[in-house]
């Protein structure tokens, strides 16, 4: 006797797509944007460099400063005014901060923005030295 298997499908097919960013739809608005700007970072030349995926944001809405170790990327994407039968497009802020590695020179910062790609790079210098543990002795 022949025996069929039938693969079961699952009944809501976007529903792990829902539960993918699931976190950020519920959560404060600075996790809201935490898969808004995709980043990828690398060494390249003596230089650390931050690629963050923005297409459709102008250049006039992008902002990117340095402090105190930190990098942070702000854009505004603005939405067009048609009329739509359906929109999967993100609008508005996206923040996005990052750690810069502890021999990064903030006095030396380039960025370039092209095709929807943001390129900024960071010089790298001498490592700083990492904080030393001193002992502490127990006075009698």
């Amino acid at each position: 006797m022949a025996v069929l298997a039938r693969k079961q499908r699952f009944p809501f097919p976007d529903l792990p797509d829902w539960f993918e960013d699931f976190p950020a739809r519920f959560s404060m608005p600075a996790m809201a944007d935490l898969h808004s700007m995709r980043i990828e970072e690398y060494t390249e030349e003596g230089r650390y460099v931050i690629r963050a995926e923005l297409p459709g944001v102008e250049v006039k809405d992008l902002d990117v400063t340095v402090e105190d170790g930190i990098l942070t990327i702000k854009a505004e994407r603005t939405e067009r005014e048609v009329d739509k039968h359906r929109s999967e497009i993100r609008y508005g802020s996206i923040t996005r901060a990052l750690a810069l590695p502890k021999s990064a020179d903030e006095g030396d910062v380039r960025a370039e923005y092209t095709d929807g790609m943001l390129m900024v790079s960071v010089g790298l210098g001498e490592e700083k030295p990492e904080p030393k543990h001193i002992e502490i002795k127990h006075a009698t």
